[in-house]
Order: C-alpha cells, then sequence, then structure tokens
C-alpha cells in the first residue's frame, strides 16, 4: 500500500498557493501596464476611439453635405447657362439707341440722362 507523504503533500500545498498567488500578480500588473499605457496615450494627446468615431461621423456628414451642395450648384450653373443663352439672342437681336436701350433726354425722350450712372431707374 502507498501511504502519503507530507513533505508531497506540503509542495502540493505550496504549489497550489504559489499559483494562486502569481495569477493575482498577473493581473495587478496587467493593470499597472494598462494604467501607464493610458498615462503615455493622455501625454500623446491621443484620441479615443469614441472621440474619433464621433468625429469620423461628423466628417462622413460633412462630406454629403458638400456633395450634396455641389450638385445643386451644378444645377443652378446650368439653369444660369440655359436663362442667359435663352436672354442672349433677345439683346443682340435688338437695336439700341443711346446709353439705356430707349430715348435719352437729349433725343426728347424721358430716358436716362448720359450723367445718369445707375441706368436711369431713379434709385440710388
Amino acid at each position: 500500500m502507498q501511504s502519503r507523504n507530507p513533505f508531497f503533500d506540503d509542495l502540493a500545498r505550496v504549489a497550489s498557493g504559489a499559483a494562486t498567488t502569481l495569477g493575482g500578480v498577473r493581473e495587478e500588473v496587467e493593470n499597472r501596464v494598462r494604467e501607464r499605457m493610458e498615462r503615455v496615450a493622455a501625454d500623446l494627446e491621443l484620441v479615443t476611439r469614441e472621440e474619433h468615431e464621433a468625429v469620423r461621423a461628423m466628417a462622413q456628414k460633412a462630406r454629403e453635405e458638400q456633395e450634396g451642395l455641389a450638385e445643386r450648384v451644378e444645377k443652378l450653373e446650368a439653369r444660369l447657362a440655359e436663362l442667359e443663352a435663352a436672354s442672349a439672342p433677345a439683346k443682340t437681336g435688338a437695336t439700341r439707341k443711346g446709353k439705356g436701350g430707349g430715348k435719352t433726354a437729349s433725343d426728347g425722350g424721358a430716358g436716362p440722362r448720359e450723367d445718369d450712372a445707375d441706368g436711369g431707374d431713379g434709385e440710388g
């Protein structure tokens, strides 16, 4: 029959206690390293993931708004070009007298005078 040796029992208890202690030491070391890394990151002024994601969402929204505005500007410029093209034949086909397009005061009409800088509309 095999008898139990107290030396091996004590050795097993010491090894079990050492494993438990080493597990606690490992957790403590991990916590200390994590704290130190956070301090280093704060000193380097690094951003957190949450801050990065928030800025990224803002940039995406701004990009979408900018693209929408660019499309709107393109449409407005096309419309302006159409209006200018439509009004250009009317301007070039008409004969104009004097500065304002009608009779001037020197022609006996009530149109704008030669010294009228704003085109004779009475404003300004």
